[in-house]
């Protein structure tokens, strides 16, 4: 074990839903409004708020941060008690300013949004985001879900200029400054107080739960109907994340690449498909025009399929009937797609970053990042040698019934961090 490791807290087993208070949640929901832009954040969020929904806490009330241009989905939630909604303007249209921006127009949304919350039988208040965008000098304390790394470790990427470099030092003070900050997985810990000299203490490890579709008894007929859909044969490789500068799809392509100049191996029967096949799922027409453009540069684009972004049954069932999951990344703090793949009993390949070792672990391959020969090996390996793939199998299968988290095992945990930073001494 890493030294330290021991001492950095986690919110897990601390208390439950029915003994912890119930607190006023000043949250900002704008990320749920543009799943497309923020993913992770957006799913993380909608658990979050579903969970706390199904089971509603005695004293505690939301006032919701929402944009005053776009739809508000959490009218869904009936069961929570929303005391108010602020509607803000759309900051994002500043693009990089908006780094600057938010935290004042934050700190002036949240102002009152916490007063006399005691009276509604509220034990106390925290302000909690998990967007990115953090209030200035709020006045009740602050918890942050840190699902993303990736600015402070690719900075030549996300700190390209002047305003950029300011905002993101600014994202950093104000993360020094939260009275809590909830990180996946211990090694995310590590890496945030390594890079943002965040305080051991106020670090809470909280892992994410696969959505409710992603499991393991998902039918042969929802598989075949969306194999069929996608004109996908019984064997391909499914690769579900962003396209972007935290993923490392060109050392995928290298790596594909070689295994295509390369001999079939000799275990693979005759009637599997030799290169392996790669499904992409979630890439924009322009993402999709680009990853073309790059995999033809490395001769492998008749290898590739494509699927836009799907709805969760349909993204599960897919995910379920591959042969593994490909997580090539050089940057991933919350390994929420190697989390579904495993409750799906699928194994995963992927990089030795961020979340993925401990997500992960003995159900499937971790190579390290830009290592496209090593990759290239994990890759024919799971595709080719059946009893490997058959041993990598039954670990996530394994994996997944030893641990059947939950979002109500997340919403515990967050409950218990407010409660920690957020209720009243007596």
């Amino acid at each position: 074990m890493t030294p330290g490791r021991s001492a950095l807290p986690a919110a897990a087993g601390t208390t439950t839903a029915g003994a912890t208070p119930g607190v006023r949640i000043v949250l900002d929901a704008r990320p749920i409004q543009e799943p497309d832009r923020a993913p992770t954040t957006a799913t993380y969020l909608d658990g979050l708020l579903r969970a706390f929904d199904a089971e509603p806490l005695a004293g505690e009330s939301f006032a919701l941060l929402l944009r005053s241009d776009l739809d508000d989905p959490t009218e869904q939630f009936a069961n929570l008690s929303i005391v108010g909604r602020r509607l803000l303007p759309p900051t994002r249209l500043l693009r990089s300013a908006a780094l600057t921006v938010d935290p004042f127009v934050l700190r002036g949304a949240s102002l009152g949004a916490a007063w006399r919350a005691d009276r509604s039988g509220a034990a106390g208040a925290v302000y909690h985001t998990a967007g990115g965008a953090v209030p200035l000098l709020s006045r009740i304390p602050t918890v942050v879900t840190l699902l993303d790394l990736a600015p402070w470790e690719l900075p030549d990427a996300w700190q390209r200029s002047a305003t950029t470099r300011f905002g993101q030092r600014l994202r950093a003070q104000l993360l020094r400054d939260a009275a809590a900050v909830i990180v996946v997985s211990r090694g995310v810990a590590i890496a945030a107080r390594r890079l943002l000299h965040l305080r051991r203490d106020r670090l809470q490890v909280v892992p994410l739960a696969p959505r409710p579709a992603f499991r393991q008894d998902i039918s042969e007929a929802a598989i075949r109907k969306e194999r069929g859909r996608l004109g996908l044969t019984d064997r391909y490789f499914v690769y579900s994340g962003r396209y972007d500068a935290r993923q490392d799809l060109g050392s995928l392509f290298r790596a594909l690449a070689s295994l295509s100049s390369g001999a079939r191996p000799g275990s693979l029967g005759d009637d599997v498909e030799w290169p392996p096949r790669l499904l992409l799922v979630g890439a924009s027409p322009d993402d999709r025009a680009a990853v073309a453009r790059a995999a033809a540069r490395q001769g492998v684009a008749d290898l590739l399929s494509y699927a836009p972004a799907l709805e969760p049954d349909r993204l599960a069932a897919l995910v379920s009937g591959a042969r593994a999951a490909v997580l090539p990344v050089v940057s991933d703090a919350a390994g929420l797609a190697a989390t579904e793949a495993i409750a799906c009993g699928r194994p995963v390949i992927a990089s030795a970053v961020g979340a993925l070792p401990e997500v992960v672990g003995p159900a499937g391959i971790l190579v390290e990042p830009r290592d496209a020969a090593r990759l290239a090996v994990a890759l024919s390996t799971a595709w080719s040698d059946d009893r490997v793939h058959a041993g990598l199998s039954q670990a996530a299968r394994e994996r997944a019934v030893l641990n059947p988290r939950t979002w109500a095992d997340v919403a515990r945990e967050t409950r218990a961090v407010y409660a920690r930073v957020g209720v009243r001494s007596s």
